[in-house]
């Protein structure tokens, strides 16, 4: 079996470290690149065995490639601080590295808005490069959603991971409205007043928002409002 480090990027990140390094324990290595906790996240990750190395902040493609760069074996799965490995994935993930056929894998994210598993709204399965081979991939050096770029073959695992993408309707505001600031996408008024509309009716009516009860509403109209941001910053 090939030699796994799992790397995990943090900031303030104490009320879900812990289950994210739990969920990781089966890896021969895992690693916490911290940019600047004030919290307890870093005093939780080294409890729990995890190596803990330090990095002001990159933005997120060249802070996770510094995290896997830090890592001490080829193979990575990079998990975000507040994300979780499930069992039946954690299986997949040995089993597939017994003999891998690819030189990465997506990953299917099971994301949580609001205290609910969401399937509809186009979330799901939210497939990512996140088990990969660092000699053949690495990410690009977006400021905002980044993504792994591979030199070679890649796969799909079956199995999903579990991602609390946001507890309350604050907190998606609060990091939607950063991240719309961090987009590079160019002012247009034009797609700032009829883009959102079209977000919102492809999210509830042709993503099947509308089966996931008021979440599904909610979360249509909010990324709606992350649109318009995004074209009027």
């Amino acid at each position: 079996m090939q030699k796994l480090s799992v790397v995990i990027i943090t900031k303030n990140a104490e009320n879900h470290i812990k289950n994210a390094i739990q969920s990781a324990l089966f890896a021969d290595e895992i690693l916490v690149l911290d940019s600047g906790s004030t919290d307890k996240t870093c005093d939780i990750a080294k409890e729990l065995g995890a190596i803990v190395e330090h990095q002001e902040w990159l933005g997120f493609g060249r802070q996770k490639n510094k995290a896997v760069e830090l890592a001490s074996n080829d193979w990575v799965f990079v998990l975000d601080a507040d994300e979780q490995i499930t069992e039946q994935l954690k299986d997949e993930i040995i089993e597939t590295l017994k003999n891998p056929i690819s030189d990465g894998f997506q990953i299917a994210r099971l994301n949580n808005f609001f205290g609910k598993d969401i399937k509809t709204c186009g979330l799901y399965p939210d497939y990512t490069i996140r088990l990969f081979n660092r000699k053949k991939g690495a990410f690009n050096e977006l400021p905002v959603h980044e993504s792994v770029q591979i030199q070679g073959k890649v796969s799909k695992l079956k199995n999903h991971m579990t991602h609390m993408a946001y507890e309350t309707i604050e907190e998606f505001i609060a990091k939607q409205n950063k991240y719309s600031s961090l987009n590079p996408k160019k002012r247009n008024l034009f797609k700032a007043l009829f883009s959102p509309w079209w977000t919102f009716f492809k999210l509830y009516f042709i993503k099947r928002g509308f089966l996931d009860g008021k979440h599904g509403f909610i979360i249509a109209v909010l990324y709606s409002q992350y649109t318009f941001w995004k074209y009027i910053k």
